[in-house]
């Protein structure tokens, strides 16, 4: 070729390609055999291969779900949907929340990584076996869609409706019920769960989540009779959505229906408010009964203010804390193992301090306050040097956790509810042996009058021993109560001996009702100023009502007979 000529392209080939892209153009379907072009061309359309069947099973399906597009994704989930594995709703909750992820070493594994924590464990989607934590793989996560993240709400809000377990109903109701907007599909689940339902509980949810979907109608009657329906509902989201109405509506009767529902509502607020303090109340009531009653055996039998009292029950707690150390795997069999374990431990130091210290010191009330208060802090620094003065935490069993939901304001925590019933019956038991036992009938004998006691054959001495152990060993197991509220430390004791003097001294020395009716009053008036005054403030307040009716009835309550009463 001379250098000043310049290569040209092949006219005929130029005019054929034009003419094949414009037929492409004008008839997209038009097959690239169908079109004469030149032998000298080389045609690189390729047809793709036909996709590959979806795989029959579940997890077949699963771990085809890495590699495919979206709408293959949506056509895998609704086969996944379909094959009713018990692992499905698990699955389906982790696609939409993006913890579903697939290994990218061989064999590959569709694993759930956790939520929450630095290193989240992963487990196995198929079989839910536990992976260890997901650093230790390498992860690929599954995304989904706008679109596909609809699909899959709906289907698991499908599949926790239909669920046959309770609790999957009630929290696919909640979850529904909190939310902003729901969709058509989502509310035809609602009224076709309706018409099968046969909990109260989760009917009157679903109930209420179907009356809230009209609240965003356009016609202001429809909007209004949703207010009606739902104008005894007590879930706070039902509130939001009718206090957002009673606000912004643009129909004043829709305004003034949604204030008045809200009027209602809240007057049922308050009344199951009320409810619930009276049972916190009654739940702290039994703490002090059970930290009380100890201190009022052995004041009212001996005369003795026992400012170690506080450290007894700590003992108690710590006893608790030790034997679920011995035994991790038996939660239950621990706490219950604890009860007899710590009215031991509690009491034989007990009686090692009346022998040792309180017996040389009756009489002299002074002194025994000091003594004891020496003891405290003697008993506190044993702990620290034991257990360090860090804080113990005891894990309670199942059947303590979790709550007992009366309706959607008031719930009863089972832990609180157990103690409650733990305190009456220690209290009812020790009525039993007081009033029953020989040594109860030689306890009341030295309470009312030693000197006769002593003249008929009693021994005293021993008596006040057995009745200090038996005091010091209800404080322990009063301790074992407290471990289940509240960590286990050093001062534990020390944030409820003065609570449980004033619990003696309102009820009466030595009178185990007047303890009882103590206790359980003080608890409930505490909560019920703790709202208006702050807690430190409730307790100045109560203070100062026991000084004022001690002013007027020096005994309390239920003032005591005999040698404590004469004293």
């Amino acid at each position: 070729m001379p250098p000043h000529t310049r290569p040209t392209p092949h006219r005929p080939l130029l005019w054929q390609s034009l003419i094949l892209l414009l037929l492409i153009q004008l008839h997209p379907t038009v097959q690239a055999d169908d079109l004469p072009v030149a032998d000298s061309i080389a045609t690189d359309v390729t047809v793709e291969a036909p996709a590959a069947p979806l795989p029959a099973t579940f997890d077949g399906l699963l771990l085809a779900l890495p590699d495919a597009d979206f709408d293959i994704r949506a056509e895998i989930i609704q086969r996944l949907s379909a094959t009713q594995h018990p692992r499905l709703l698990p699955v389906l909750e982790a696609l939409v929340e993006g913890q579903l992820n697939s290994t990218t070493e061989a064999p590959k594994k569709i694993v759930i990584v956790a939520a929450e924590g630095d290193d989240p464990a992963a487990t196995d989607a198929l079989t839910g076996q536990a992976l260890g934590p997901s650093s230790a793989l390498s992860l690929d996560m599954i995304s989904v869609n706008n679109a596909l993240r609809g699909e899959l709400r709906d289907l698991i809000a499908g599949l926790q409706l239909a669920s046959p377990d309770k609790a999957n109903r009630l929290a696919a109701a909640q979850r529904l019920i909190a939310s902003d907007e729901i969709s058509p599909e989502q509310l035809a689940l609602v009224k076709t769960q309706l018409l099968k339902e046969s909990d109260g509980g989760v009917k009157d949810l679903l109930t209420s989540v179907a009356a809230a979907s009209a609240l965003a109608s356009e016609s202001p009657a429809d909007r209004r009779a949703a207010i009606h329906a739902l104008e005894n509902s007590l879930y706070p989201e039902v509130r939001a959505k009718l206090q957002n109405l009673a606000e912004n509506d643009a129909d004043d009767g829709v305004k003034n229906t949604a204030k008045a529902a809200l009027v209602a509502i809240d007057e049922k607020l308050s009344l199951n408010h009320a409810a619930e303090n009276i049972f916190f109340g009654l739940s702290l009531g039994s703490v002090l009964l059970l930290s009380a009653i100890g201190l009022a055996i052995t004041f009212g039998v001996m005369g003795v203010i026992n400012m170690a009292h506080g450290e007894l029950m700590m003992l108690g707690a710590y006893t608790t804390y030790v034997l679920q150390q011995l035994m991790p795997n038996s939660i239950g069999a621990s706490l219950l193992l604890s009860i007899p374990a710590a009215f031991l431990v509690s009491g034989l130091v007990g009686i090692a301090i009346e022998r040792g210290v309180i017996r040389h010191l009756y009489g002299r009330p002074l002194e025994t306050l000091l003594a004891t208060f020496g003891i405290s802090l003697i008993l506190q620094q044993a702990v620290r040097s034991v257990f360090s003065p860090l804080n113990r935490q005891v894990a309670s069993p199942d059947w303590m956790s979790g709550s007992l939901a009366i309706n959607p304001a008031l719930a009863i925590t089972y832990n609180r509810l157990f103690i409650f019933g733990f305190a009456l019956l220690v209290f009812f038991i020790l009525l039993v042996a007081i009033k029953r036992t020989t040594l109860g009938l030689k306890l009341r004998a030295v309470a009312q009058n030693r000197a006769m006691a002593r003249a008929v054959g009693v021994r005293a001495d021993w008596v006040d021993a057995l009745t200090f152990g038996l005091g010091s060993g209800i404080a322990g197991v009063a301790g074992v109560a407290l471990s289940q509220l509240t960590n286990v430390g050093p001062n534990l004791g020390q944030a409820y001996i003065i609570d449980s003097f004033m619990v003696v001294v309102f009820g009466g020395v030595g009178n185990l009702w007047g303890t009882l009716v103590a206790a359980l009053s003080l608890g409930v008036a505490n909560k019920f100023l703790e709202p208006f005054a702050g807690a430190v403030l409730a307790k100045i307040l109560i203070l100062g009502f026991i000084i004022l009716f001690i002013q007027k009835r020096p005994r309390g309550l239920f003032p005591q007979k005999g040698r404590a009463a004469e004293a």
